[in-house]
Protein backbone atom coordinates (compact mmCIF):
# COMPACT_ATOMS: atom_id res chain seq x y z
CA UNK A 1 0.00 0.00 0.00
CA UNK A 2 2.80 2.07 1.14
CA UNK A 3 4.59 1.78 -2.59
CA UNK A 4 1.64 2.63 -4.27
CA UNK A 5 1.10 5.78 -2.30
CA UNK A 6 4.45 6.26 -3.12
CA UNK A 7 3.94 5.73 -7.06
CA UNK A 8 1.27 7.93 -7.25
CA UNK A 9 2.68 11.09 -5.22
CA UNK A 10 6.27 11.19 -6.49
CA UNK A 11 5.06 13.38 -9.08
CA UNK A 12 3.75 16.12 -6.70
CA UNK A 13 7.52 15.45 -5.28
CA UNK A 14 9.15 17.17 -8.42
CA UNK A 15 9.68 20.89 -8.70
CA UNK A 16 8.67 20.52 -12.44
CA UNK A 17 5.33 19.29 -12.08
CA UNK A 18 4.26 21.90 -9.18
CA UNK A 19 5.56 24.33 -11.56
CA UNK A 20 3.67 23.00 -14.17
CA UNK A 21 0.13 22.50 -11.78
CA UNK A 22 0.64 25.84 -10.55
CA UNK A 23 0.97 27.86 -13.93
CA UNK A 24 -1.81 25.42 -15.09
CA UNK A 25 -4.04 26.14 -12.12
CA UNK A 26 -3.27 29.73 -12.21
CA UNK A 27 -3.86 29.93 -16.18
CA UNK A 28 -7.08 28.56 -15.31
CA UNK A 29 -8.10 31.22 -12.37
CA UNK A 30 -6.58 33.88 -14.83
CA UNK A 31 -9.16 33.46 -17.71
CA UNK A 32 -12.37 32.75 -15.68
CA UNK A 33 -11.83 36.12 -13.52
CA UNK A 34 -11.37 37.35 -16.68
CA UNK A 35 -14.44 36.33 -18.72
CA UNK A 36 -16.68 36.71 -15.52
CA UNK A 37 -15.51 39.58 -14.11
CA UNK A 38 -14.32 42.34 -16.56
CA UNK A 39 -16.65 44.21 -18.56
CA UNK A 40 -16.99 43.32 -22.01
CA UNK A 41 -15.84 46.46 -23.38
CA UNK A 42 -12.53 46.69 -21.62
CA UNK A 43 -9.46 45.33 -22.97
CA UNK A 44 -8.95 42.66 -20.29
CA UNK A 45 -11.86 40.84 -20.97
CA UNK A 46 -12.10 37.19 -22.39
CA UNK A 47 -14.92 36.59 -24.63
CA UNK A 48 -16.61 33.09 -24.28
CA UNK A 49 -15.11 32.28 -28.45
CA UNK A 50 -12.10 33.10 -26.73
CA UNK A 51 -12.53 30.52 -23.79
CA UNK A 52 -13.65 28.08 -26.48
CA UNK A 53 -10.53 28.60 -28.07
CA UNK A 54 -7.89 28.13 -25.00
CA UNK A 55 -10.18 25.38 -24.50
CA UNK A 56 -9.35 23.65 -27.16
CA UNK A 57 -6.05 24.48 -27.14
CA UNK A 58 -6.26 22.63 -23.75
CA UNK A 59 -7.43 19.36 -25.53
CA UNK A 60 -4.56 19.19 -28.30
CA UNK A 61 -2.63 19.88 -25.18
CA UNK A 62 -3.51 16.34 -23.24
CA UNK A 63 -3.05 14.76 -26.96
CA UNK A 64 0.50 16.18 -27.10
CA UNK A 65 1.51 14.78 -23.48
CA UNK A 66 -0.23 11.02 -24.99
CA UNK A 67 1.75 11.51 -27.94
CA UNK A 68 4.99 12.29 -26.16
CA UNK A 69 4.33 9.42 -23.45
CA UNK A 70 4.86 7.26 -26.73
CA UNK A 71 7.30 8.66 -28.86
CA UNK A 72 9.21 10.30 -26.16
CA UNK A 73 9.97 7.62 -23.24
CA UNK A 74 8.92 4.72 -25.25
CA UNK A 75 10.51 5.86 -28.56
CA UNK A 76 7.23 4.93 -30.49
CA UNK A 77 6.56 7.34 -33.26
CA UNK A 78 3.26 6.96 -33.60
CA UNK A 79 1.48 8.46 -36.59
CA UNK A 80 -2.14 6.64 -35.85
CA UNK A 81 -3.11 8.51 -32.39
CA UNK A 82 -5.52 10.75 -34.36
CA UNK A 83 -7.46 7.73 -35.04
CA UNK A 84 -7.81 7.21 -30.97
CA UNK A 85 -8.27 11.35 -30.62
CA UNK A 86 -11.50 10.38 -33.13
CA UNK A 87 -12.88 7.16 -31.72
CA UNK A 88 -13.18 9.71 -28.39
CA UNK A 89 -14.36 12.44 -29.90
CA UNK A 90 -17.16 10.06 -32.16
CA UNK A 91 -18.04 8.20 -28.55
CA UNK A 92 -19.15 11.84 -26.97
CA UNK A 93 -20.38 12.77 -30.21
CA UNK A 94 -22.81 9.77 -29.99
CA UNK A 95 -23.54 10.66 -26.89
CA UNK A 96 -24.14 14.30 -27.90
CA UNK A 97 -26.68 13.38 -30.43
CA UNK A 98 -28.71 10.99 -28.53
CA UNK A 99 -29.40 13.87 -26.69
CA UNK A 100 -31.34 16.16 -28.97
CA UNK A 101 -34.53 13.50 -29.00
CA UNK A 102 -37.53 15.30 -30.74
CA UNK A 103 -35.39 18.48 -31.28
CA UNK A 104 -33.64 17.47 -34.33
CA UNK A 105 -34.70 18.38 -38.05
CA UNK A 106 -36.98 15.64 -38.32
CA UNK A 107 -38.45 15.47 -34.88
CA UNK A 108 -37.34 11.98 -34.44
CA UNK A 109 -37.24 11.03 -30.62
CA UNK A 110 -34.58 7.98 -31.40
CA UNK A 111 -32.98 8.27 -34.79
CA UNK A 112 -30.21 11.04 -35.56
CA UNK A 113 -31.46 13.18 -38.09
CA UNK A 114 -28.84 11.77 -40.34
CA UNK A 115 -30.10 8.31 -39.95
CA UNK A 116 -33.86 9.49 -40.62
CA UNK A 117 -32.60 11.55 -43.98
CA UNK A 118 -31.07 7.88 -45.16
CA UNK A 119 -34.19 6.33 -44.06
CA UNK A 120 -32.89 4.10 -41.76
CA UNK A 121 -35.56 1.99 -39.83
CA UNK A 122 -34.22 1.50 -36.58
CA UNK A 123 -31.34 2.83 -33.98
CA UNK A 124 -28.15 0.39 -35.05
CA UNK A 125 -26.95 -1.78 -32.09
CA UNK A 126 -23.72 0.36 -31.78
CA UNK A 127 -25.37 2.73 -30.97
CA UNK A 128 -27.34 1.32 -28.27
CA UNK A 129 -26.49 2.91 -24.28
CA UNK A 130 -25.27 6.40 -25.62
CA UNK A 131 -28.08 7.94 -24.18
CA UNK A 132 -26.73 7.55 -20.90
CA UNK A 133 -24.10 9.34 -19.66
CA UNK A 134 -21.72 6.90 -17.85
CA UNK A 135 -22.44 4.40 -21.08
CA UNK A 136 -20.17 7.10 -23.35
CA UNK A 137 -17.83 8.27 -20.68
CA UNK A 138 -16.61 4.74 -20.60
CA UNK A 139 -16.86 3.82 -24.22
CA UNK A 140 -14.68 7.09 -24.69
CA UNK A 141 -11.70 5.26 -22.78
CA UNK A 142 -12.82 1.79 -24.06
CA UNK A 143 -12.96 2.21 -27.79
CA UNK A 144 -9.53 3.65 -28.04
CA UNK A 145 -7.69 2.02 -25.85
CA UNK A 146 -9.08 -1.71 -26.72
CA UNK A 147 -8.38 -0.74 -30.60
CA UNK A 148 -5.00 0.71 -28.98
CA UNK A 149 -4.69 -3.11 -27.18
CA UNK A 150 -5.53 -5.05 -30.29
CA UNK A 151 -2.96 -3.20 -32.40
CA UNK A 152 -0.82 -2.97 -29.78
CA UNK A 153 -0.42 -7.04 -29.14
CA UNK A 154 -0.31 -7.97 -32.83
CA UNK A 155 2.41 -5.50 -33.69
CA UNK A 156 4.58 -5.23 -30.10
CA UNK A 157 4.34 -9.22 -30.32
CA UNK A 158 5.36 -9.36 -33.88
CA UNK A 159 8.45 -7.04 -32.83
CA UNK A 160 7.41 -4.35 -35.70
CA UNK A 161 9.81 -1.53 -34.75
CA UNK A 162 10.55 1.74 -36.59
CA UNK A 163 9.85 3.36 -39.56
CA UNK A 164 7.71 -0.02 -40.49
CA UNK A 165 5.66 0.58 -37.35
CA UNK A 166 4.98 4.56 -37.97
CA UNK A 167 4.01 3.61 -41.72
CA UNK A 168 1.67 0.77 -39.99
CA UNK A 169 0.01 3.62 -37.58
CA UNK A 170 -0.68 5.94 -40.63
CA UNK A 171 -1.69 3.15 -41.95
CA UNK A 172 -4.42 2.29 -39.81
CA UNK A 173 -5.97 5.90 -39.16
CA UNK A 174 -5.81 5.99 -42.93
CA UNK A 175 -8.10 2.77 -42.89
CA UNK A 176 -10.70 4.35 -40.27
CA UNK A 177 -10.84 7.61 -42.04
CA UNK A 178 -12.11 5.96 -45.31
CA UNK A 179 -14.62 3.81 -42.96
CA UNK A 180 -16.22 6.71 -41.43
CA UNK A 181 -16.29 8.53 -44.82
CA UNK A 182 -19.50 5.60 -45.50
CA UNK A 183 -22.47 6.28 -44.57
CA UNK A 184 -23.04 3.18 -44.41
CA UNK A 185 -21.25 2.77 -41.03
CA UNK A 186 -24.06 4.67 -39.16
CA UNK A 187 -21.71 7.88 -38.17
CA UNK A 188 -22.48 10.33 -40.56
CA UNK A 189 -20.86 10.05 -43.79
CA UNK A 190 -18.55 13.59 -44.87
CA UNK A 191 -20.88 15.35 -42.62
CA UNK A 192 -20.19 13.54 -39.41
CA UNK A 193 -22.17 14.71 -36.24
CA UNK A 194 -22.86 17.70 -35.54
CA UNK A 195 -26.03 20.08 -33.97
CA UNK A 196 -25.70 19.43 -30.72
CA UNK A 197 -27.27 20.80 -27.79
CA UNK A 198 -26.86 20.14 -24.50
CA UNK A 199 -24.36 18.14 -22.55
CA UNK A 200 -25.80 17.08 -18.93
CA UNK A 201 -28.82 18.55 -19.29
CA UNK A 202 -26.52 21.74 -19.72
CA UNK A 203 -27.14 24.09 -22.88
CA UNK A 204 -23.82 24.18 -25.27
CA UNK A 205 -24.59 27.62 -26.50
CA UNK A 206 -24.43 28.92 -22.90
CA UNK A 207 -21.09 30.36 -21.92
CA UNK A 208 -21.38 28.89 -18.48
CA UNK A 209 -21.05 26.02 -20.27
CA UNK A 210 -18.23 26.78 -22.63
CA UNK A 211 -16.38 28.08 -19.24
CA UNK A 212 -17.11 24.40 -17.51
CA UNK A 213 -16.08 22.73 -20.25
CA UNK A 214 -12.98 25.02 -20.80
CA UNK A 215 -12.09 24.35 -16.70
CA UNK A 216 -12.82 20.54 -17.12
CA UNK A 217 -10.26 20.52 -20.10
CA UNK A 218 -7.93 22.18 -18.14
CA UNK A 219 -8.36 19.57 -15.00
CA UNK A 220 -8.27 16.96 -17.44
CA UNK A 221 -4.97 17.87 -18.61
CA UNK A 222 -3.67 18.44 -15.32
CA UNK A 223 -4.60 14.56 -14.16
CA UNK A 224 -3.26 13.22 -17.50
CA UNK A 225 0.03 15.21 -16.89
CA UNK A 226 0.40 13.26 -13.36
CA UNK A 227 -0.24 10.46 -14.61
CA UNK A 228 2.27 10.40 -17.29
CA UNK A 229 4.66 11.48 -15.02
CA UNK A 230 3.64 8.69 -12.19
CA UNK A 231 4.53 6.76 -14.93
CA UNK A 232 8.06 8.16 -16.46
CA UNK A 233 9.21 8.04 -12.70
CA UNK A 234 8.58 4.53 -11.70
CA UNK A 235 10.52 1.48 -12.57
CA UNK A 236 8.05 1.48 -15.52
CA UNK A 237 9.44 4.58 -16.85
CA UNK A 238 12.63 2.89 -16.42
CA UNK A 239 12.51 0.39 -18.05
CA UNK A 240 10.19 1.88 -21.09
CA UNK A 241 13.67 4.00 -21.24
CA UNK A 242 15.85 1.45 -21.82
CA UNK A 243 13.27 -0.03 -24.30
CA UNK A 244 13.97 3.00 -26.42
CA UNK A 245 17.63 2.85 -26.04
CA UNK A 246 18.35 -0.78 -26.54
CA UNK A 247 15.39 -2.81 -26.43
CA UNK A 248 17.59 -6.04 -27.48
CA UNK A 249 19.67 -5.32 -24.21
CA UNK A 250 16.75 -4.84 -22.06
CA UNK A 251 15.14 -8.33 -23.45
CA UNK A 252 18.66 -9.43 -22.77
CA UNK A 253 17.91 -8.70 -18.79
CA UNK A 254 14.82 -10.66 -18.78
CA UNK A 255 12.65 -7.95 -18.83
CA UNK A 256 8.92 -8.27 -21.37
CA UNK A 257 9.72 -5.76 -23.74
CA UNK A 258 6.31 -5.86 -25.47
CA UNK A 259 4.02 -6.17 -22.06
CA UNK A 260 5.86 -2.41 -21.38
CA UNK A 261 4.72 -1.03 -24.81
CA UNK A 262 2.05 -3.11 -24.94
CA UNK A 263 0.79 -0.63 -21.66
CA UNK A 264 2.19 2.22 -22.42
CA UNK A 265 0.58 2.46 -25.71
CA UNK A 266 -2.85 1.83 -24.39
CA UNK A 267 -2.52 4.06 -21.44
CA UNK A 268 -1.54 6.59 -24.22
CA UNK A 269 -4.52 6.12 -26.31
CA UNK A 270 -6.96 5.99 -23.62
CA UNK A 271 -5.77 9.74 -22.97
CA UNK A 272 -6.28 10.66 -26.72
CA UNK A 273 -9.70 9.82 -26.43
CA UNK A 274 -10.21 11.70 -23.73
CA UNK A 275 -8.82 14.51 -25.04
CA UNK A 276 -11.04 14.00 -28.31
CA UNK A 277 -13.44 13.84 -26.33
CA UNK A 278 -13.68 16.98 -24.49
CA UNK A 279 -12.74 18.80 -27.95
CA UNK A 280 -16.13 17.80 -29.91
CA UNK A 281 -18.30 19.65 -27.39
CA UNK A 282 -16.67 22.71 -27.75
CA UNK A 283 -15.82 22.93 -31.48
CA UNK A 284 -19.69 21.50 -32.27
CA UNK A 285 -18.72 18.53 -34.49
CA UNK A 286 -16.66 15.64 -35.27
CA UNK A 287 -16.49 14.42 -38.54
CA UNK A 288 -13.86 11.91 -40.59
CA UNK A 289 -11.47 14.47 -41.19
CA UNK A 290 -10.20 14.11 -37.41
CA UNK A 291 -8.77 10.80 -38.74
CA UNK A 292 -6.52 12.24 -41.30
CA UNK A 293 -3.44 11.41 -41.30
CA UNK A 294 -1.67 14.86 -41.51
CA UNK A 295 -3.31 15.42 -38.11
CA UNK A 296 -1.29 12.99 -36.50
CA UNK A 297 1.62 14.09 -38.21
CA UNK A 298 0.86 17.70 -36.57
CA UNK A 299 0.92 16.12 -33.19
CA UNK A 300 4.50 15.05 -33.61
CA UNK A 301 5.22 18.58 -34.73
CA UNK A 302 4.05 19.70 -31.67
CA UNK A 303 5.74 17.46 -29.39
CA UNK A 304 8.98 17.97 -31.37
CA UNK A 305 8.81 21.68 -31.40
CA UNK A 306 7.78 21.67 -27.45
CA UNK A 307 9.99 19.43 -26.57
CA UNK A 308 10.22 15.17 -26.75
CA UNK A 309 10.65 13.61 -23.71
CA UNK A 310 9.85 16.12 -21.36
CA UNK A 311 5.77 16.12 -21.31
CA UNK A 312 5.49 19.83 -19.99
CA UNK A 313 7.36 20.41 -23.59
CA UNK A 314 4.53 18.59 -25.05
CA UNK A 315 2.27 21.46 -24.21
CA UNK A 316 4.35 24.13 -24.83
CA UNK A 317 4.64 22.75 -27.74
CA UNK A 318 0.74 22.37 -28.30
CA UNK A 319 -0.32 25.54 -27.57
CA UNK A 320 2.76 27.39 -29.82
CA UNK A 321 1.97 25.72 -32.83
CA UNK A 322 -2.01 25.52 -32.81
CA UNK A 323 -1.68 29.38 -31.24
CA UNK A 324 0.26 30.34 -34.36
CA UNK A 325 -1.87 28.38 -36.52
CA UNK A 326 -4.79 30.05 -35.71
CA UNK A 327 -3.36 33.44 -36.38
CA UNK A 328 -1.21 32.94 -39.68
CA UNK A 329 -4.51 30.97 -41.24
CA UNK A 330 -6.34 33.78 -41.11
CA UNK A 331 -3.20 35.82 -41.81
CA UNK A 332 -1.19 34.05 -44.79
CA UNK A 333 -3.90 31.23 -45.40
CA UNK A 334 -1.96 29.53 -48.58
CA UNK A 335 1.36 29.61 -46.87
CA UNK A 336 0.22 28.08 -43.35
CA UNK A 337 1.37 24.63 -44.64
CA UNK A 338 4.70 26.02 -45.82
CA UNK A 339 5.64 27.74 -42.61
CA UNK A 340 4.35 24.67 -40.71
CA UNK A 341 6.89 22.47 -42.38
CA UNK A 342 9.75 24.61 -42.34
CA UNK A 343 9.13 25.23 -38.92
CA UNK A 344 9.36 21.25 -38.40
CA UNK A 345 12.55 21.07 -40.53
CA UNK A 346 14.24 24.29 -38.75
CA UNK A 347 12.99 22.54 -34.86
CA UNK A 348 14.84 19.16 -36.08
CA UNK A 349 17.83 20.87 -37.54
CA UNK A 350 18.70 23.58 -35.07
CA UNK A 351 16.56 22.62 -31.86
CA UNK A 352 16.54 19.15 -31.26
CA UNK A 353 15.47 19.29 -28.04
CA UNK A 354 12.39 21.70 -28.92
CA UNK A 355 11.84 25.11 -26.75
CA UNK A 356 12.46 23.46 -23.29
CA UNK A 357 15.99 22.07 -24.78
CA UNK A 358 16.67 25.71 -25.69
CA UNK A 359 16.31 26.98 -22.53
CA UNK A 360 18.24 24.20 -20.55
CA UNK A 361 21.20 25.65 -23.28
CA UNK A 362 20.65 29.53 -22.65
CA UNK A 363 20.09 28.65 -18.41
CA UNK A 364 23.69 26.05 -18.41
CA UNK A 365 25.29 29.00 -20.51
CA UNK A 366 24.21 32.37 -18.53
CA UNK A 367 23.33 30.57 -15.02
CA UNK A 368 25.16 27.51 -14.38
CA UNK A 369 28.91 28.65 -12.92
CA UNK A 370 30.10 24.61 -14.20
CA UNK A 371 29.41 25.25 -17.76
CA UNK A 372 27.77 22.77 -19.13
CA UNK A 373 25.84 19.14 -17.72
CA UNK A 374 22.86 18.56 -16.41
CA UNK A 375 20.23 21.11 -16.51
CA UNK A 376 19.30 20.20 -12.91
CA UNK A 377 15.11 19.55 -13.99
CA UNK A 378 14.68 16.04 -14.13
CA UNK A 379 12.06 16.41 -17.14
CA UNK A 380 14.67 18.00 -19.41
CA UNK A 381 17.15 15.92 -18.75
CA UNK A 382 14.70 13.14 -19.56
CA UNK A 383 14.53 13.90 -23.25
CA UNK A 384 18.57 13.24 -23.07
CA UNK A 385 17.50 9.92 -22.44
CA UNK A 386 17.82 10.56 -18.64
CA UNK A 387 15.53 9.21 -15.64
Amino acid sequence: MATSQTWLLRPFQERSTQVFLGVLFAALVVVTFLHLFMPEDSALHVSAYTVTLLGKYLCYALLAVAVDLVWGYLGILSLGHGAFFALGGYAMGMYLMRQIGDRGVYGDPVLPDFMVFLNWQELPWYWQGFDMAWFAFIMVLLAPGVLALVFGFLAFRSRVTGVYLSIITQALTFALMLAFFRNEMGFGGNNGLTDFKDILGFNLRSDATRLGLFLATGIALAVGYVVCRAIVTSKLGRVSVACRDAEARTRFLGYRVERVQLFVFVVSAMLAGVAGALYVPQVGIINPGEFAPINSIEMIIWVAVGGRGTLFGAVIGAILVNYAKTYFTGAFAELWLFMLGGLFVLTTLYLPKGVVGLWAQIKDKFFSSGGGGQSGNPATDNAEGKV
